[in-house]
């Protein structure tokens, strides 16, 4: 199979994305990556390793600071348009991976890919992970679609459950809706109309879960407009940001916290748990091909992992899976 990269999107371009690139295919020996970008810098960086690596020229490129919209239509020659357009018209090519510009990402796979048969809105859900060994949590939407209808969500949550079962082999995930209680009847409007329809659907649905509970690991999915999933992405990244730096702080106050700081050392495999770029990027669920964004500071292992995350998820089949649940949904609607 092959995946192709925006090389030339993100704060640590183009070197430690093609250095992820090269990771990626001596760890996997089926796979071949397509580089889009300058070519002269691309071929500088691999210094004759091209074993299953392919470039294609790319002058251009999509920063933060241009317009989504205006960028993927005008900028034809940038390293992210290229990528798309190889995507779009190339078969072999199964996905996307980009740490570039998010809005433009999302605009590109909109208006350049298009969206699955019966998919209202494709959302962004990336994996966060919890208190229990081994164990994620997936949080959708997390910031693709700010306002939301009820039919969205019930994508979302088809979309989440599909997601869950192919990174994780569980094929019934536990999905739960985001809300400021447990209780049936808590909640907006929203949430208070899609409750009773996410009952419904052809998926394991357990009901509310407050967001105390996000790290809890009792839930595999967790459905929620845009902008809370925003929210409650970026609060648990502060908190844990926070509390590392307050531990730092408190390690130097004293001989003995200083102790105390060294004996925590051994607890690597904390800070290792927390880092949610280990699992790879948010994929944009809902596209005909598999988009994956991966965090704009993403270095050589994350853009790695993020590759054979696009690797696995066709392996398994996601979009597959979707399509199906969405079919499954509509015959029951109709029924």
């Amino acid at each position: 199979m092959k995946i192709v990269v925006d090389a030339f999107g993100g704060d640590n371009a183009p070197v430690e994305i093609v250095e992820g690139a090269v990771l990626a295919v001596e760890e996997k020996k089926d796979l071949q990556v397509v580089l889009t970008g300058r070519e002269d810098k691309i071929k500088e960086i691999l210094n004759g390793r091209t074993e299953r690596l392919e470039i294609v020229q790319a002058n251009d490129v999509i920063s933060n600071d241009d317009a989504p919209t205006l960028a993927i239509r005008q900028k034809k020659d940038s390293s992210l348009v290229k990528a798309f357009d190889l995507l779009k018209e190339n078969d072999d090519i199964v996905g996307l991976v980009s740490a570039g510009s998010t809005g433009a990402v999302l605009t590109g796979a909109i208006l350049k890919i298009g969206r699955i048969k019966g998919i209202s809105r494709p959302a962004l859900c990336p994996i966060l992970p919890t208190i229990k060994p081994n164990k994620t949590v997936m949080i959708c939407d997390s910031g693709a679609n700010v306002d939301c209808k009820s039919e969205h969500l019930l994508h979302f949550a088809i979309m989440a459950s599909a997601y869950a079962s192919a990174m994780t082999g569980n094929e019934n995930p536990k999905v739960a809706l985001l809300n400021n209680g447990v209780e049936e009847h808590k909640g907006n409007e929203l949430c208070k109309e899609t409750y009773p329809l996410l009952k419904k659907l052809p998926i394991n649905f357990v009901g509310n879960i407050e967001a105390r509970e996000v790290m809890s690991g009792d839930v595999d999915v967790i459905v929620t407009d845009g902008f809370a999933g925003n929210v409650l992405l970026k609060s648990v990244e502060g908190v844990a940001s926070g509390m590392s730096k307050m531990l730092k702080a408190e390690a130097k106050k004293n001989v003995f916290s200083m102790i105390g700081a060294v004996m925590m050392k051994k607890f690597k495999g904390l800070k290792e748990k927390m880092d949610i770029n280990k699992y790879g990027g948010a994929p944009f669920l809902g596209c005909k091909k598999l988009v994956v964004k991966t965090h704009g500071s993403a270095k050589r292992e994350v853009i790695k992992n993020t590759i054979l995350q696009v690797a696995k998820l066709h392996e398994n089949h996601l979009n597959e899976k979707i399509e199906e649940l969405v079919l499954a949904m509509t015959e029951k609607s109709e029924a």
